[in-house]
């Protein structure tokens, strides 16, 4: 089970080219939502492209920059990978999103 965990982390960095270094945090699967960056340091995200779009029917996350790399978005042909600081109890993610959930 361990062997297949690992194997199928590596095939998600593989996918965006990110290669683990000194800090590595829980993968957040949010490939279900709509998303976006705001300002280059947040990123918004809901369930629906009308909630993204509202007054606050959404959440948003700081993305989180770590002096350990040298960046904090990872692009892939499906899926993109950010770091992301839900600044609720400490939770800092490697979070997944589907591109073509992305508004732009």
């Amino acid at each position: 089970m361990l062997r297949k965990f690992r194997d199928a982390r590596q095939a998600l960095y593989d996918h965006v080219g990110f290669v683990e270094d000194w800090v590595v945090f829980p993968i957040d699967d949010a490939t279900g939502m709509y998303w976006t960056i705001v300002h280059g340091d947040c990123v918004r995200l809901a369930e629906t492209r009308e909630q993204l779009d509202s007054d606050g029917d959404y959440y948003e996350y700081a993305i989180y920059t770590q002096r350990f790399y040298d960046k904090w978005v990872y692009r892939g042909e499906k899926l993109t990978m950010i770091f992301v600081d839900t600044h609720c109890d400490g939770n800092i993610f490697f979070s997944f999103f589907s591109n073509d959930k992305e508004v732009k």
